[in-house]
C-alpha cells in the first residue's frame, strides 16, 4: 500500500482531487488509518484512476464514469453511451460556430460602420399563443388602427381583457408600398365568441425567432428592421413566416411620434 501523497505524485493529480473521488465513491482508498486518518492506496487502483481520467476527457460526468465503472455496462450500452456523447459534442461544436460567426458578423458592422448598432439581436423560442384577431388589407402599417379599434372594442363588449402584449403579423412575403396584409392580434386567456371578422386561433410555438427591441417612435422603427434584417442575412438565416410586431410599451392614444414606445420585433427563422 501507497500513502494518498505517493499515489498522488504517481497518478499526478493533487491530494484535494482523490479526497473528493473517495467522498463520491469513485476512488475509495483501500485502507484508512484508524489512528492518524491517512489514506493508503494499492498500486492496482492506478488503472482504475487512469480508466476514470480518460472517461473523463470524453466529457463524461464524475456520475456517470461511476456508473459506467460499477454497474459492468455491457459494449453495446457503452457504445450507446459514447454516440450520445458524440452527439452532444457535435452539437456544442455546432453552437460555438454559430457564436463565432455572429462575433465575426459584429466586428465587420463595427469596422465598417466604425460604432456599435444600438439594436441587439438575440434568438430564442417562442411559446404558442392563443389570439382573437381581426386581419385586413390596409393601405399602410399606420392605417392598421382602424383594425385595433375594431378588435379591441369587441373584445371590450365581450368583458375580456389581454392575457398579454398585443401585437401585429404581417403576412405579406415581400415589401411593399401599399394594400398591406395585417392581422392585428390580441392574448387570450380564455375562450371568446368568434365573429366573421373577429377570429379566434392558436398561433403555433415558433423554436427559433430572431428578435431585436426599438425603443422610440414606430416613425423610426424601419432602422430596427434593417439591422434586423441584415443580421438574419449576415448570419445565414432565412425568415420562414411572417414577421411580428409585438407592443411592449404601446404608443400613447397611437402617437406614431411617442419616443417612449417599446417594441420587439420578432422574425421566425431557420438556418440557411
Amino acid at each position: 500500500m501507497i500513502r494518498i501523497g505517493d499515489f498522488s505524485k504517481l497518478s499526478r493529480l493533487p491530494i484535494k482531487t482523490l479526497r473528493y473521488y473517495d467522498e463520491v465513491g469513485l476512488l475509495k482508498p483501500v485502507h484508512v488509518d484508524d489512528f492518524t486518518g491517512y489514506r493508503y492506496y494499492a498500486y492496482e487502483q492506478i488503472a482504475r484512476l487512469n480508466r476514470i481520467l480518460a472517461l473523463k476527457d470524453l466529457g463524461f460526468s464524475l456520475e456517470q464514469i461511476g456508473q459506467l465503472l460499477d454497474e459492468g455496462l455491457s459494449p453495446e450500452q457503452m457504445r450507446g453511451m459514447l454516440i450520445l456523447r458524440r452527439s452532444e459534442i457535435r452539437q456544442k461544436v455546432q453552437e460555438e460556430a454559430e457564436r463565432l460567426a455572429r462575433v465575426e458578423s459584429r466586428l465587420r458592422q463595427i469596422e465598417q460602420e466604425a460604432e456599435m448598432s444600438k439594436y441587439d439581436v438575440v434568438v430564442k423560442s417562442v411559446g404558442a399563443v392563443k389570439v382573437a384577431s381581426v386581419r385586413d388589407i390596409v393601405p399602410t402599417p399606420p392605417d392598421q388602427g382602424k383594425l385595433w379599434g375594431e378588435l379591441e372594442g369587441y373584445l371590450m363588449k365581450q368583458d375580456v381583457k389581454p392575457a398579454g402584449p398585443c401585437f401585429s403579423l404581417y403576412h405579406d412575403e415581400e415589401h411593399k408600398e401599399r394594400d398591406w396584409d395585417i392581422e392585428v392580434c390580441e392574448p387570450l386567456a380564455g375562450d371568446v365568441k368568434e365573429t366573421s371578422r373577429v377570429k379566434v386561433k392558436e398561433l403555433p410555438g415558433v423554436s427559433s425567432m430572431a428578435c431585436t427591441l426599438h425603443h422610440g417612435p414606430f416613425v423610426s422603427i424601419s432602422e430596427a428592421y434593417d439591422a434586423l434584417i441584415k443580421w438574419i442575412s449576415e448570419n445565414d438565416y432565412q425568415i420562414v413566416g411572417p414577421p411580428r410586431e409585438v407592443y411592449l410599451r404601446e404608443a400613447k392614444n397611437g402617437n406614431q411620434n411617442d419616443p417612449d414606445t417599446v417594441t420587439e420585433i420578432q422574425f421566425p427563422v431557420q438556418k440557411g
